[in-house]
Parts: structure tokens; C-alpha cells; sequence
């Protein structure tokens, strides 16, 4: 049986992504990048509203004293929720002016783990950091062209991430009280699929939206493909659960690239999508800092 996807949020976001449900207010925040915006839905009252950022944003997190954290062209900041005003917090790659931070999450200890790219050019110069709750910056690793699909297991004891690029998922096993992740493996081959952001369900299987492929594809924990969602637009960029009992799954899709020819036939590109794939979400890990 075809799962039925609504539109939660009609628009038309040149590059929809990092959808988080704040189960605190029972909203539903996420980014447009190229905006550059951040948006929350009321899903109660379906209003939207937007807070325009000045400069290119990639991802945001929820921090546990209220508030968000944003990473953005320049750095990881403050964010007031409020206003939209941004507060430097730290930035590694200074001396990398045309890098930006892309895909960013926070495992179950409140760390934010986030990748950097080149907004010029697709050439394997990002880095995957580890942002502790003081703001010290620690490289995982580097020759990353489009990071992405960062999420944690249940338990918090694996890591994921994915290069869009180079069509594979990868994991670590994660030490939550020391921020450590080892033994790097292949979660997935992607094959033709390019791999943009995921969630982790509660039953632990990883969902990842494939850019460019018309679809979800839902992962095993041992990596073995589980179940496809087909979508009714191109280009879906990233996941998550939300509702009242965490059972809606909510999609940011983009525009960006697309012909008029392309978007005529994809009139719900740039939208917010949701459907119920009968299981159930986490709620958000939150940054401690």
C-alpha cells in the first residue's frame, strides 16, 4: 500500500533542509539555505514564519536552554529565535573563505557535529567537526566535497554521515561520554542515489532522503535497504519526525537547478511534505552549551 505525502508547508524553498520538531512548543523548524531563512510551522494553525538570515545558513540545532544554535557561511552561531540576529560562536576554517557549513546535528550528549564545503566549487575540501559544548572545534576528518545525513542510533552509540557526492553512507561506533567516533565503515553504496540528510527512527533504522532520486530509503541498523518511499518531487533533501506522538515524518525538498519545464511537473518542489510511515520518531538531541 502507497503511503500517502501531504503538503504540510506549501513553498517554494530553493533548498529546503535540517527539519527539527521542537516537542517542547510542537513545532516544526528547518532551513532554507539559499534564502537564506530559517522557518517554523505551526502545524496547529499551519502559519509559517520566517527569520531571513544574511548569509548562506546549512543547519540549525535546538540548544537545551532555549534558543538555536546556526551553522552558517561564517561559522557556528547564536541564534536569537526572536529576531533572527546572529552571534559568532566559533569558526574552524577562518582561513577558508570560500568553505560553508552544510549538514549539522547533535548526538545524545549535546554535541553538535557538523561538515563544511566549498560553496565555489565541488572539490573535496570540507571537514567533518565535532563542536563541544564550550565551542572547541575537533576534526573527525577532511576531503569531504558535500557533507551530509549526520544522525545517531538510539542508544547513541552509532554515528552516521554521508558525502552526497561520493554516494555512500558511512558509521562509527560512538563513545557518547568522551565525543569519540572510531572504527569508520560503509553503512551504504548508495549506487546511483546521492545521499542528502536522514533521521533515526525509534525502532533504530536510518531514513535518508536521495537527492535527485524521487525518493526515501529507509535503512536497517545493519545497513540493508528496508523500504522505499516514492515522493512526488525530485529532489528531497533531508527528514524528520515530528507530531504530538512523533509519528509524522516531515520532508524539506528544493528548487534550485530545476527548469521551468522540470517545476511545471513537480508543482510541489519547495514544499514541506509529510506523510505516516507507521513507525515512530526521537525526540531532538539538543546542544548543551
Amino acid at each position: 500500500m502507497a503511503i500517502q505525502v501531504e503538503v504540510a508547508a506549501p513553498g517554494a524553498d530553493r533548498l529546503g533542509e535540517c527539519p527539527l520538531w521542537d516537542e517542547r512548543e510542537a513545532m516544526l523548524w528547518w532551513v532554507d539555505s539559499r534564502w537564506p531563512a530559517v522557518k517554523r510551522l505551526d502545524p496547529a494553525s499551519g502559519a509559517v514564519m520566517m527569520l531571513v538570515l544574511p548569509e548562506v545558513v546549512g543547519s540549525i540545532a535546538f540548544r537545551e536552554r532555549g534558543g538555536l544554535i546556526a551553522a552558517t557561511k561564517s561559522g557556528i552561531h547564536f541564534l536569537d529565535a526572536a529576531g533572527g540576529a546572529l552571534a559568532r560562536a566559533a569558526n574552524p576554517e577562518a582561513r577558508l573563505p570560500e568553505n560553508r557549513f552544510n549538514d549539522g546535528r547533535c548526538d545524545r550528549a549535546g554535541r553538535f557535529w557538523v561538515g563544511t564545503m566549498s560553496d565555489v566549487k565541488r572539490d573535496p575540501v570540507g571537514s567533518l567537526y565535532r563542536v563541544d559544548t564550550d565551542f572547541t572545534c575537533i576534526k573527525l576528518r577532511n576531503g569531504i566535497i558535500i557533507p551530509n545525513s549526520l544522525a545517531f542510533s538510539p542508544e547513541g552509540r552509532t554515528m552516521y554521515f554521508a558525502d552526497t557526492n561520493r554516494h555512500t553512507i558511512w558509521s562509527w561506533d560512538y563513545h557518547l561520554a568522551s565525543g569519540a567516533a572510531t572504527n569508520e565503515r560503509v553503512f551504504a553504496d548508495t549506487g546511483s542515489g546521492r545521499p542528502d540528510g536522514s533521521c533515526v527512527d525509534a525502532e533504530g533504522c536510518l531514513w535518508n532522503a536521495e537527492y535527485g532520486a524521487w525518493r526515501l530509503v529507509r535503512y536497517t541498523p545493519r545497513g540493508k535497504v528496508d523500504r522505499v518511499v516514492a515522493l512526488p518531487v525530485a529532489n528531497p533533501t533531508c527528514c524528520c519526525f515530528g507530531g504530538e506522538d512523533l509519528d509524522t515524518l516531515y520532508v524539506t525538498t528544493a528548487t534550485q537547478r530545476l527548469t521551468p519545464e522540470e517545476l511545471a511537473q513537480q508543482p510541489l518542489a519547495g514544499s514541506l511534505l509529510a506523510l505516516r510511515p507507521g513507525v515512530k520518531g526521537l525526540a531532538e538531541s539538543r546542544f548543551a552549551g
